[in-house]
């Protein structure tokens, strides 16, 4: 299983310092060249041939930094005559796809575009704590703790599977059903802000690194490599310094164009 990290962060802004800089990108993921989880970042990180290659994309929920690059990945596909995208989450963020963003005044509606022909994006319903096979992989959607309906996901192929949390607060599913995965190698968990502003994390339902101490703990498994996403860039110095302080030897913070390999 590769993924290929297009976005990482809760935001999008280059950070400079005194002697480099660091675009950060919102969330995007790319597992084997063919199935992206969350479309914050698609489209302006990959070539044209890269994104023709994209055959799935799995939504966590319908905030903006996790739908944004969306538009723009069925909107480059369009005449290459390339297959079609499914588009795969829970009803209600598929609907809410539809209802706010391909709504014919956000965007285009390419569910049904182009006209007389197959759509560039067709919807695939999955339904919380049930796997459904999605090319090579085994999907489980797990609902999280956010302020909008959000699921997580567990995503498995023959050899490896990995969590990926989702935007969440304190929750607990995700970590019971995570616990029961004999293969799982490697868990991607959100961390939005520093723990000195822990009233909005509670108030937009993300974690700090207090929080996320708590919640990886739920899963029994020390030994499983931990990786972080979705850090606010205005605050990423502060939670750096703070996730270091936790001392869990398996966590290392994701950067955009890392490339991880689970086998």
């Amino acid at each position: 299983m590769k993924i290929q990290v297009l976005g990482c962060h809760g935001s999008d802004m280059i950070l400079e310092s005194q002697y480099s800089s660091q675009c950060c990108r919102s969330s995007g993921f790319l597992f084997n060249d063919h199935l992206l989880i969350d479309a914050g970042t698609a489209a302006s990180a990959l070539s044209l041939e890269a994104q023709r290659k994209i055959r799935h994309v799995l939504l966590s929920h319908i905030h903006l930094d996790h739908i944004k690059e969306l538009p723009a990945l069925a909107d480059n596909l369009l005449g290459t005559g390339e297959a079609t995208i499914t588009v795969s989450s829970t009803p209600v963020i598929l609907e809410e796809l539809k209802q706010y963003v391909f709504n014919d005044h956000i965007y285009p509606n390419f569910f049904e575009l182009p006209k007389g022909r197959t759509p560039i994006l067709v919807e695939l319903a999955l339904q919380p704590g049930e796997s459904t096979r999605i090319a090579e992989f085994d999907i489980i959607p797990i609902k999280v703790n956010h302020t909008v309906p959000t699921v997580g996901f567990i995503i498995q192929d023959d050899t490896a599977a990995c969590l990926y949390s989702g935007d969440t607060y304190q929750t607990e599913e995700i970590w019971k059903m995570a616990a029961t995965i004999p293969n799982l190698k490697a868990v991607l968990i959100e961390t939005s802000f520093p723990d000195e502003m822990s009233e909005l994390a509670l108030a937009s339902k993300h974690l700090t690194p207090s929080l996320l101490a708590q919640e990886f703990k739920k899963i029994g498994r020390p030994d499983l490599p931990l990786y972080i996403y979705h850090i606010k860039p205005t605050f990423r110095d502060q939670i750096l310094t703070q996730l270091h302080r936790l001392n869990i030897p398996t966590l290392s913070v994701l950067e955009e164009g890392q490339e991880i390999c689970l086998e």
